[in-house]
Parts: C-alpha cells; sequence; structure tokens
C-alpha cells in the first residue's frame, strides 16, 4: 500500500457519504416529492448544495475512483438543473392596460418590523398591502399611523404573536372566507380598474420537524383556492415558508395558472430569509403570486429592521379582459 492510498480511501468515504446526502435532496427534487425531515429543509436551499456535491467531486478525484467521478457529476448536472427557474413564461395579456399598482407583501415577525412598514409603506405608496405576523399591537400602529384616507379600506384578522394579518388597499374590498389556518389568512376582492380581482393572503405553518403535517395541509388548502380561481384575476401573497423547490409550492403555481412575480420581475433566487444573512445566502419564501391578467413591471426585495424576512415589491400592470 502506497503512502498516499489510505488518505485516498478516506477521501473516497468522505465523497460517498457527501454525495450520497446531496443524491437524497436531489432525488426528491426529481420525483417532485418533498420528503420527510430533513429533506423539505434542505430543499429550501438547493442551490446551495452544489457545493458540498462540488466538494465530492474533488475527492472523488482526488481518490481516482472514476464510479465516484461519474457519480459527482450527475448529481452536479441535475443540482445545476433545478437551480433554473420553474414554469413556463405567461403569454401575452389580453386587453388593454386598465390599471398599474403597487403590491407590498412584508412578515413583520410577532409584530416588530412594524415601524419599519410604516415607514415602507409611506415611502414606497403601494396600492395594495399584505402584513404577515401582524400582532395586536401592529394591528394597532398600522390603524393609527397609516392615513384612513390612503387605505380606506382594510382586512384585518387580530392575533397574537404570528397568527395575525392584515391586508390594506388603496381600492375598493369587500372581504372573503380567506383560507382557515392556524396562521390568519385572510381573503378579499378588489376592484382594480373595472375588474373584480381576487386577493388572497398565504401564511403557511413552516416545515418544522414535528411539523410537516401541517405545513403540507395549509398549502393543500392554499393550493385549493388557487385552482378555484383559474381563469380570474388573482394575486396570491405572503410568506409561503416554501419555495419553487418544493413539491408542494410548484402545486400552488401549477393549480391556479399563477406564476412567481419576483422570477419574471427579474429578482430570480433573490434571498427572502432569513434577513440576517448576506445575500445570496438565504431563501425564497417570500412571493407574490399573479395571474395572467397581469404583466409584472419590476419586482424588489426591501429591507426592514426587526424581522428575519424581506418585504417583496412588485410593480403591475392590470389588462382587461
Amino acid at each position: 500500500m502506497g503512502p498516499g492510498t489510505g488518505w485516498r480511501r478516506v477521501a473516497a468515504w468522505a465523497g460517498g457519504l457527501m454525495l450520497g446526502a446531496v443524491s437524497v435532496v436531489v432525488g426528491c427534487r426529481i420525483a417532485g416529492v418533498d420528503g420527510c425531515t430533513p429533506v423539505p429543509q434542505l430543499l429550501a436551499f438547493l442551490p446551495w448544495l452544489l457545493v458540498p456535491a462540488g466538494l465530492g467531486l474533488g475527492l472523488a478525484l482526488f481518490a481516482r475512483r472514476h464510479v465516484l467521478i461519474a457519480w459527482a457529476l450527475v448529481v452536479l448536472a441535475a443540482t445545476g438543473w433545478y437551480v433554473q427557474p420553474y414554469g413556463p413564461e405567461p403569454g401575452p395579456p389580453r386587453g388593454p392596460v386598465v390599471a398599474r399598482l403597487e403590491v407590498l407583501t412584508a412578515n413583520v415577525e410577532f409584530g416588530r418590523a412594524t415601524p419599519g412598514l410604516i415607514a415602507a409603506v409611506r415611502r414606497e405608496k403601494p396600492d395594495l398591502v399584505f402584513v404577515q405576523e401582524c400582532d395586536r399591537a401592529c394591528a394597532a400602529a398600522l390603524d393609527a399611523a397609516i392615513p384612513r384616507a390612503d387605505y380606506p379600506y382594510r382586512n384585518v384578522v387580530e392575533g397574537d404573536l404570528a397568527a395575525g394579518s392584515a391586508i390594506l388597499s388603496a381600492h375598493p374590498l369587500s372581504d372573503t372566507a380567506g383560507i382557515p389556518g392556524i396562521l390568519a389568512m385572510p381573503g378579499a376582492e378588489a376592484r382594480i380598474g373595472g375588474r373584480t380581482v381576487r386577493l388572497q393572503l398565504a401564511h403557511p405553518l413552516p416545515p418544522v420537524p414535528g411539523g410537516l403535517g401541517s405545513w403540507r395541509e395549509d398549502l393543500r388548502r392554499v393550493r385549493a383556492y388557487a385552482a378555484t380561481g383559474r381563469g380570474t384575476p388573482t394575486i396570491l401573497a405572503g410568506d409561503f415558508n416554501a419555495g419553487q423547490d418544493h413539491a408542494a409550492f410548484r402545486d400552488v403555481l401549477d393549480s391556479g395558472g399563477l406564476y412567481d412575480s419576483a422570477r419574471l420581475g427579474g429578482a430570480f433566487r433573490t434571498p427572502s430569509w432569513p434577513a440576517t444573512t448576506p445575500a445570496p445566502l438565504g431563501t425564497q419564501i417570500d412571493h407574490v403570486l399573479v395571474s395572467d391578467d397581469f404583466d409584472v413591471r419590476d419586482a424588489r426585495f426591501l429591507d426592514l429592521s426587526g424581522t428575519d424576512h424581506r418585504a417583496l415589491l412588485v410593480g403591475l400592470a392590470l389588462h382587461g379582459g
């Protein structure tokens, strides 16, 4: 046995273990399933699996194991393929532009980022505001600090800590039943540019270990809402606690004929959580999904102090039927 043989054997074992772990996660992505813990949690960070896969390739090259090298190349190619944007491009909207509007969604983390949200609303002046984790103090602050003259229409569900949510609108609003869940997910219909637009706030429970069943059930309800409105102007916005590499989130897009505005607005893979990590680290779980009645003009993520999420601001153009 040569002096380097032992090290090559160690490298082969280490590379195999790395590639095996990555293969389980990528295999679930290929199969279109979210699997069990820790797969759903790791799927949120799929692009970063290129790092251990690359290390696995390096170890395979050092170990001079051709099977490992081939395995590593396949894993890298598959992971790289799924890093690409998901979903077809929408066709051209039908009819002329009847309204232009800005939509803001923000998770204010138990209300802690309420002052930052209020400042952003005053600065950006969005037409529609979707707020998650708006506790009772947050609801009171929005009522006191954001003029009714600017946002006369509101659907606020008060709750403690993460349970509360709110929709604020500059356009006429009528409340709908929303989506049932432990975290409030209010809904509404707005009259914009002479058209009725369905609005729905999304805030499924997160995919924590031991809570995957509740996460899947919440996203199933979100998907059911999306499916009932196919062919109707729809904006579905909020903290989905899921991204394009989760099968449950792709089902929401596919069942409702909805499109991820961040992707169409040039902010694909821009991380929205956790906000404490520098870009490009993190994952994008905050979304504004729209039907093909809308053109996406732009999409920007905003930093709000006090929350572990970045807010998302999207510019839309609504077309006539």
